[in-house]
């Protein structure tokens, strides 16, 4: 029986969906608007796709990148209250948790906050006793919906964590974030990402259960699968512990497509979208991740995500005399713009003008001309037609300017360009050997998505001794196992990326070790 997959990506805009085949060819794709409630235009772009399948029963897989977490911080709406539990008294209540939150965000989701004995040193020696009556005595104190615990180096040491973790399911029924699952060295860091992980179970159990329902009214016996945010998938179950996971999947899964789709493993991404576009790196196939801490509605956070570029420049951004944007008219575009009868000058309408036309979209020159000539201006030479020229003139910077930041100096990579609005780019960009636009390139964030392997990673601190290799080992054999417990088949996991630093000034020596396994989804 033929295998078909199907990614689906939610976007600003559009909603994105294709269908894949057993050979990894494209079968079917589909855009559709993403509406307010975004489940809407996840249903209507999963009909679009499904109404090109013969036999709904091939579909074995359905891959999800959502923007559910990330918009769920943004807008401080839907997120639980969190019990925040930090294990590290008397050394670490000089800061105390959520100390750098913007006010508003601590509002809606701290239930209180506590610092209680416990925690590590580097090398592993107990900072204090874990304290487990002080844990009981601060959840007897507050009413949460979940509860986040970060011990200090408790990816050194997480047995702490642990313990609190199995204390409070079994007392008190709650779900709990644990650090050592969700970020890496840097306490406050790791506790704002662990924080906003439980902040988010609602919000999983929400995506979660729409695609599951989804699936299930159009008769598919699918598994699925959501996105993360270094471009491989994970299971619903483990989507559930670590929501946190899923942002920045967008990005990711474009950049994973225009790999795919391009042939090129190494070069710089531009997805344009129709309210920004989103500048990555290529190394590898993968993306390159951030090297900095990720702030995320107003916090910092030291889980991994690409590192990406935002700039404010879309399909449906707003073309003015004084210039681009910032605002867009987003997933409206297809009412306002001029090429569409609208009466707002876009750069949609400002690429069209300059002769860049997506193919098969040819009558968009005559509606702006009509558009145009409307407002008095048929001859495309002065007042609207003088805005988007100029328009066009500074988006043409903005993305110059982007991916010389993003080249690090080198000029010698391509640049692929995705997405739905790529056609707004110009054939030739400084900064990049030459520009490739690949079939199919206006659903790479799609196509990403339903390529994706599942993947592991740990981050931890070794003894640098004889003892070291050793413990490499059984590193690399936690992190299969995450990949495994994300989805992957056991017999195709691969270690992907090792990366061993020495740490200074220790007592003892050691290095800090990152491993991150991967492999193809379980059948």
């Amino acid at each position: 029986m033929p295998d078909l997959r199907i990614g689906i990506d939610v976007g600003g805009t559009n909603t994105d969906a294709v269908v894949l085949g057993a050979d990894g060819q494209v079968l079917a794709k589909a855009k559709r608007p993403t509406t307010p409630g975004v489940t809407d235009g996840l249903r209507a772009a999963l009909d679009a796709v499904l109404d090109q399948v013969e036999d709904r029963a091939e579909v074995t897989r359905v891959m999800l990148g959502t923007t559910h977490a990330t918009n769920a911080i943004l807008e401080r709406r839907g997120l639980g209250r969190v019990a925040v539990l930090r294990l590290g008294a008397p050394a670490t209540t000089s800061v105390p948790p959520l100390s750098d939150w913007p006010a508003d965000l601590r509002e809606v989701v701290s239930a209180g906050e506590a610092i209680v004995p416990g925690g590590h040193y580097v090398d592993g020696r107990e900072i204090s006793p874990l304290d487990l009556d002080a844990v009981r005595r601060f959840m007897d104190g507050v009413r949460a919906d979940a509860v986040a615990v970060t011990s200090v180096f408790s990816p050194a040491d997480d047995g702490h964590e642990r313990a609190v973790e199995a204390l409070v399911r079994a007392e008190y029924g709650l779900p709990v974030s644990v650090s050592h699952e969700i970020g890496s060295l840097g306490l406050l860091e790791r506790e704002n990402a662990t924080v906003l992980n439980a902040a988010l179970y609602g919000v999983a159990a929400h995506v979660t259960d729409a695609l599951v329902t989804a699936l299930a009214e159009r008769g598919l016996g699918a598994r699925p699968y959501l996105a993360q945010n270094d471009g491989t998938l994970m299971t619903l179950e483990h989507a559930a512990r670590l929501p946190v996971s899923t942002i920045g999947s967008g990005p990711a899964n474009s950049l994973r497509g225009a790999a795919y789709l391009s042939g090129v493993s190494d070069a710089i991404v531009v997805d344009v979208g129709g309210t920004s576009t989103d500048l990555g790196v290529l190394a590898g196939g993968f993306p390159r991740e951030s090297a900095a801490a990720v702030e995320i509605g107003g916090v910092l956070t030291n889980f991994r995500m690409p590192d990406i570029l935002a700039i404010a420049l879309g399909g449906g951004t707003v073309a003015r005399s004084g210039g681009v944007g910032p605002d867009s008219v987003g997933y409206r575009i297809a009412r306002e713009a001029l090429v569409f009868g609208g009466t707002t000058a876009t750069m949609t309408d400002a690429a069209v003008a300059a002769g860049r036309i997506p193919a098969g979209a040819e009558e968009w020159r005559e509606r702006l001309k009509a558009a145009l000539k409307a407002t008095g201006t048929g001859d495309m030479s002065e007042g609207i037609a003088d805005i988007l020229q100029r328009a066009l003139a500074v988006a043409d910077g903005m993305v110059a300017d982007a991916v010389d930041r993003m080249s690090l100096g080198r000029s010698d990579r391509p640049l692929v360009a995705v997405g739905g609005g790529a056609f707004l780019l110009p054939d030739h960009i400084a900064g990049a050997s030459t520009v490739i636009r690949p079939e199919h390139a206006e659903v790479a964030n799609a196509v990403g998505a339903a390529i994706a392997l599942a993947s592991g990673r740990v981050d931890t601190i070794l003894p640098a001794g004889d003892s070291r290799t050793e413990a490499i080992e059984s590193v690399k054999k936690e992190a299969r196992a995450r990949a495994v417990a994300a989805g992957a088949d056991p017999s195709g996991v691969e270690i992907v990326d090792l990366l061993e630093v020495p740490l200074s000034y220790l007592s003892e020596p050691a290095v800090r070790v990152h491993v991150k396994a991967a492999g193809p989804l379980a059948r």
